[in-house]
């Protein structure tokens, strides 16, 4: 029998803004448990709580009410212990440094030695495939490189989460895609635990293990889908009847939960 390994959960988590208009109930009820090598997409309408959400599991806001736990550590914890990397929706790459001093940054932050910082830097650029840009500034790649890289400095002091905050939705669908299979192969090869935010469904429904369906603000959980799909999945998958009865399902989730909210 397999033992299931909580990496990261939720019990009635609560999280009201106060405002100068008043209270904003941002996250209600929130109950969820993340095991160890879920990729587990949040989608939902804007406004409803998935950034909130992952930002309260990466200690950059505080809860009002329940529990969140990362890694058996509360979120304070988890972040002084370096338990997750955190990759935003601009890539946020300083224009100053090269491509390797960028991804070097936290590792220099934390006190690495000069020689761990290249083994790293090397080996994530690898990861992400951008060997040969090291000495490459910001402005020089591409936008999708550019959160390739974002990508790499989330992983390179090796934390066995990544939490990502929709990092692909500002770049074209071309580009979209190449990286969703890279980041599909990534996750296969590294065995992380990936909490992703999207707005997309299709790639929601191509990345994940598990799809966590939430409704308008307040933000609650309306479904967790768990994917029957295998995990080796080529972009031609999205053609087949399974994978648009499972898209079809999330669209379902999210057409109830605006319904309710509108009723």
């Amino acid at each position: 029998m397999n033992t299931i390994n909580p990496i990261i959960t939720a019990q009635a988590l609560d999280l009201t803004f106060q405002t100068n208009d008043g209270p904003v109930h941002a996250l209600k009820d929130v109950n969820l448990q993340i095991d160890k090598g879920d990729f587990v997409s949040f989608i939902g309408p804007s406004g409803c709580g998935k950034t909130t959400f992952l930002r309260v599991l990466a200690a950059l806001e505080h809860p009002t009410g329940g529990t969140v736990t990362v890694n058996g550590m509360t979120p304070d914890q988890a972040r002084q212990a370096r338990a997750y990397g955190y990759v935003f929706q601009a890539a946020g790459l300083y224009p100053w440094r090269t491509i390797g001093g960028n991804i070097r940054l936290p590792l220099e932050i934390m006190g690495y030695p000069k020689s761990e910082q290249i083994d790293r830097v090397k080996k994530v650029m690898q990861l992400v495939d951008l060997e040969g840009f090291e000495h490459k500034y910001p402005w020089q790649l591409s936008g999708g490189m550019q959160q390739r890289a974002s990508i790499a400095r989330a992983l390179a002091f090796d934390a066995d989460i990544l939490l990502m905050d929709e990092p692909f939705g500002a770049l074209d669908e071309i580009v979209r895609d190449h990286l969703n299979e890279q980041l599909l192969a990534l996750w296969a090869r590294t065995g992380k635990t990936i909490g992703f935010v999207t707005h997309s469904i299709s790639e929601a429904v191509y990345l994940s293990t598990k799809i966590v369906v939430m409704s308008p603000r307040p933000g609650r959980i309306r479904d967790v889908i768990v994917s029957p799909l295998p995990k080796e999945r080529p972009l031609d998958i999205r053609d087949t009847p399974e994978f648009a009865q499972l898209a079809h399902q999330v669209r379902e989730g999210l057409r109830a939960g605006h319904d309710t909210a509108m009723a």
